[in-house]
């Protein structure tokens, strides 16, 4: 990896107070360049993070990683501050341990480097993630997706007729003959997985079985007890590390980018 950080060791910052001052003077450099209203076409932030180990702690702490709307908080006043109107669902993604992007820009007193994502202008990635059943009978008990154009189906059976007569493939299936009762309470055509080049993340969506009055989709955060209930088939919502997926009354998905021990 090239090294990107050449400023003196003495001129870098050392505790978390520090960091994050350093961190939010780097950001609001890049701000400025959109100010005069300019946001609007930002699409989010992408900070990215690769300090030596016995740092990272500090630089945790430092963008508040177990409370990460916080530090969202302070760089929308910093765009405030700036007039730089950033839309109402923009995003921040604080990124750590990967390779520095060459479209990113480089810190010069952190470990750190910033890329400000418009419609038109993002860093393509790439990534997988593990669908665990925990609730259900489905053919496998954990599927391995990856990143790309293609969506993963899911729903009742591998093979299931749709409203409109035709077929289609679940590749997350639950079949109508398992002797587990919820899998009869998940809708041929329940919902799908969708990657978004734009975001770099996993959304899923519901599909006509998945919204009311048919069977429902419920999506519970590991991070928060709030449960986010899906009613349209046009908006997704995106997938987050340890989030639990529940399609009818008891089958139970979780999302993971980690695999586990056997996988």
């Amino acid at each position: 990896m090239f090294n990107f950080f050449k400023s003196d060791k003495a001129d870098r910052p050392s505790d978390v107070k520090g960091i994050r001052y350093e961190l939010l003077q780097f950001i609001k450099q890049e701000l400025q360049k959109a100010e005069g209203g300019e946001g609007g076409n930002i699409r989010g932030l992408n900070l990215y993070i690769n300090a030596p180990a016995a740092d990272k702690s500090l630089y945790e702490a430092a963008v508040h990683t177990e409370e990460p709307e916080v530090f969202k908080d302070e760089v929308q006043r910093i765009a405030d501050d700036y007039a730089v109107n950033l839309p109402q669902n923009w995003q921040l993604d604080v990124i750590f341990d990967e390779e520095l992007p060459a479209e990113a820009v480089p810190a010069k007193t952190v470990d750190a480097a910033f890329f400000i994502k418009t419609g038109s202008n993002f860093i393509k990635q790439s990534a997988s993630a593990y669908i665990r059943v925990l609730g259900g009978e489905a053919e496998q008990k954990a599927y391995h997706i990856q990143s790309g154009k293609d969506k993963i189906n899911i729903g009742r059976d591998k093979k299931a007729q749709a409203d409109d007569g035709f077929f289609r493939t679940n590749h997350i299936a639950f079949p109508s003959d398992a002797a587990d009762e919820a899998n009869k309470y998940v809708s041929r055509q329940h919902a799908h997985i969708e990657w978004s080049d734009e975001a770099g993340k996993f959304y899923i969506y519901a599909d006509e079985g998945g919204i009311p009055p048919r069977n429902k989709i419920k999506i519970r955060s590991e991070k928060s007890e709030d449960v986010i209930k899906l009613s349209s088939t046009h908006i997704g919502h995106q997938l987050l590390e340890g989030d639990q997926i529940i399609l009818g009354q008891s089958a139970v998905l979780e999302f993971s980018y980690q695999p586990a021990g056997n996988e």
